[in-house]
């Protein structure tokens, strides 16, 4: 049986070979323990560079696309930032170590409670938890730096769009089905939107409404 130690730099090597090469976001997945945020019959394998089930039948991302979609997003320590979709919170936790203050938005009630529990626990503190419609984005808290959009939604999302800075980046998964979908990262500029396609991926699509457990 592998230590914690060794299974941790398995886990990092992993994220490595697979494109994530940024030093600041490694460092906070090397820092950010995968552990509470897998829980019961799927905990032994939070160190495994796969999605695994969470509460509300969601799932929590494979660490290597969590590591290149952050990479994208090109996150600074003054950023604001916006997550779409909290699901087990592991991804707002990375992001918490990488800018100044991050919202994040889920329609699962449970998964609000579970995932702010955990932040507690770890003593994370420039996170905000909401449940809500985050297909609408956070109007009130607008504009962001950053917008991370966790469920794959036909079109990168109009509302999401007026709520980045010129200047900002979203990262958001796009496609029609679960079955062919790409990772987008759309910039704002001044003279308008910018989009680069990055990688094939699977996510579950971005649903309006709250969610009924």
């Amino acid at each position: 049986m592998m230590d914690l130690a060794e299974r941790q730099m398995q886990f990092l090597f992993a994220l490595r070979s697979r494109g994530v090469t940024d030093s600041r976001v490694l460092g906070a997945m090397e820092k950010v323990d995968r552990g509470p945020f897998v829980r019961g019959l799927f905990s032994e394998r939070a160190y495994e560079d796969t999605p695994l089930p969470i509460s509300c039948g969601q799932t929590i991302s494979q660490p290597s696309i969590v590591g290149l979609m952050t990479q994208a997003l090109n996150v600074s320590p003054r950023d604001k930032v916006l997550e779409v979709g909290t699901g087990s919170g592991y991804q707002a936790a990375i992001l918490s170590r990488l800018a100044r203050r991050v919202y994040t938005v889920e329609r699962y009630d449970r998964l609000v409670r579970e995932a702010q529990a955990i932040f507690e626990r770890l003593d994370i503190t420039n996170i905000t938890t909401m449940v809500g419609d985050g297909s609408h984005g956070l109007p009130e808290q607008a504009p962001f730096d950053r917008i991370l959009v966790t469920a794959a939604a036909e079109d990168p999302p109009g509302p999401l769009l007026a709520q980045l800075k010129i200047g900002g980046i979203m990262v958001v998964p796009v496609g029609q089905s679960d079955t062919v979908q790409s990772l987008i990262r759309v910039r704002k500029t001044e003279d308008g939107l910018d989009y680069d396609e990055l990688c094939p991926v699977r996510f579950v699509p971005l649903l309006e409404g709250l969610g009924k457990e």
